[in-house]
């Protein structure tokens, strides 16, 4: 049976932005609903099967940043922000409130479509027929099929790119692996520059795992170089 189609939520008061990312997204199959603010995008998405998000962050009602925020109090819907500030506090906000890529404004439909791919695939992943479906390392285990993490018994509720991270470490554990690499195995070929991603969901990440997050056990930084996974 085929899949159905990503359906994604378009969320922009201008409608000339709403209105063009959605015809891109409707031509290459993407069952897409569209909001007009914040207020009217939490109804959308109640009245919708959502599995994409992506949002301005100054809207009128209610601002990106509180979107993501109540999504995230109940959800774990891959979210990408569309925004034209593009400084760096702005991003790692978005991104500590729970969002998963950040666009900045202006942006090209390869580069949109590369980022939705993206977080799609890390929201469905499936361990290939040569991967042992569950990652057991000391007290964490992860298993891939169910999508779930548990430490000492106890569930841990991750989003999809903090599953994707926390996989990824886990399958070199003892490595140090490098920011770039992280990055790309995690988000995608195209991403590598992008250092606050890993400051933000390193963090998120230790909030989440770590028994003391200022002391990790787990979750090694290597200054300068990258980070590790130790059991």
């Amino acid at each position: 049976m085929e899949a159905p189609h990503p359906t994604v939520l378009v969320v922009d008061d201008a409608k000339s932005l709403r209105e063009f990312v959605r015809r891109n997204l409707d031509v290459r199959g993407y069952r897409v609903v569209t909001a007009v603010n914040g207020a009217d995008a939490l109804e959308k998405f109640q009245a919708h099967k959502i599995d994409l998000v992506i949002l301005d962050l100054i809207m009128p009602q209610m601002d990106g940043l509180e979107v993501i925020q109540r999504l995230r109090l109940h959800s774990n819907v891959p979210i990408i922000v569309l925004s034209a500030l593009g400084e760096e506090n702005t991003k790692i906000q978005a991104l500590n409130r729970g969002a998963d890529d950040y666009l900045t404004k202006p942006f090209g439909v390869g580069e949109l479509l590369a980022r939705v791919q993206a977080v799609l695939r890390r929201a469905r992943h499936t361990p290939s027929t040569q991967e042992s479906p569950v990652l057991v390392r000391g007290p964490v285990v992860l298993d891939r099929e169910r999508h779930e993490v548990t430490i000492e018994g106890r569930p841990v509720n991750l989003t999809p790119t903090e599953f994707s991270l926390l996989e990824y470490l886990m399958q070199n554990t003892g490595k140090v692996l490098p920011h770039r690499a992280i990055l790309q195995n995690v988000w995608g070929p195209e991403y590598g520059q992008e250092a606050e991603y890993l400051r933000v969901y390193i963090g998120r990440l230790r909030q989440k795992i770590e028994p003391d997050p200022n002391n990790p056990r787990y979750l090694r930084t290597e200054r300068g170089v990258g980070y590790s996974f130790n059991a």
